[in-house]
């Protein structure tokens, strides 16, 4: 075998990976598969049934609008409501600028009187904006998702929003603590411990989020701490004898966890 030949083999196993066996003269190349490295990512999934993953930018932003309906009191068909559209209009990202003057998760326009560009780019304030046109629409609380979403946004493909339904529903029945333990966030790169009390009373309404309470408020805390753990230096989160810590990334049964909900931010590092 010439040494041109042997040389390109060599190359070629740098550059794709690979293993060369070098035999009678022949030369085998035998292909491996790199292990995948695993990203960071929300999951919402429900027993027996669908699961969708998200990045943790898009999934913090869904736990930020369904927090704001839970703060004024909304069903969680509001939140599937708002999630679907939000999902069509952004893929749920925080966009600077869109179609015309278009803003933020819900491309509302300054010019239509959603309010200024700067509140637009604030996932409360523009989810609060939706939620308060969603409450003054006749009948929303029975009318499919598609047709609510675009009488508020009157969309040029006003049934693009259907599609978005199954993921809004299942992230919406986490976020509303209908299905315990249905969100789990992986490979989370934390920041510094931030001011838990401010974030949460600012989209929840309340900073009371250790100690007991009832299953279905409880699993809404836990599944929004989940979520936002990456942004406010979350390590550990447990209620209801479950426990979900960011090494781990799974929800686990714990019979030390207790009952009451807790959380442990991971220490700020020192300099």
């Amino acid at each position: 075998m010439g040494d041109g030949v042997r040389g390109f083999a060599l190359k070629l196993a740098i550059g794709l990976g690979v293993v060369v066996v070098l035999t009678a003269g022949i030369v085998v190349i035998v292909v491996f598969s790199r292990a995948k490295l695993p990203s960071p990512g929300c999951t919402f999934s429900q027993p027996q049934g669908s699961s969708y993953t998200f990045t943790p930018e898009q999934s913090a932003n869904a736990a930020t609008i369904s927090a704001v309906g839970t703060k004024l009191g909304l069903p969680p068909h509001a939140a599937t409501i708002a999630l679907a559209t939000a999902l069509q209009e952004s893929k749920l990202r925080n966009i600077e600028g869109g179609d015309r003057d278009s803003e933020g998760l819900f491309q509302q326009r300054p010019s239509q009187g959603w309010g200024t560009i700067a509140q637009l780019r604030d996932p409360v304030y523009a989810s609060t904006a939706f939620y308060e046109k969603l409450e003054k629409l006749p009948g929303w609380e029975t009318m499919p998702i598609t047709e609510a979403a675009q009488a508020i946004q009157r969309s040029g493909v006003p049934d693009a929003y259907a599609q978005w339904e199954p993921q809004a529903r299942v992230m919406a029945a986490a976020f509303n603590g209908q299905v315990p333990a249905s969100v789990t966030c992986r490979d989370l790169t934390l920041s510094a411990p931030a001011d838990i009390a401010a974030v949460a009373t600012n989209e929840l309404g309340t900073a009371k989020l250790s100690g007991p309470h009832p299953a279905g408020e409880g699993w809404t805390i836990a599944s929004w701490l989940v979520v936002r753990a990456a942004d406010l230096g979350i390590d550990r989160v447990s209620f209801a004898g479950q426990v979900w810590t960011s090494s781990a990334g799974v929800w686990s049964a714990d019979s030390s966890a207790g009952q009451d909900l807790k959380l442990h931010q991971e220490p700020a590092a020192t300099t």
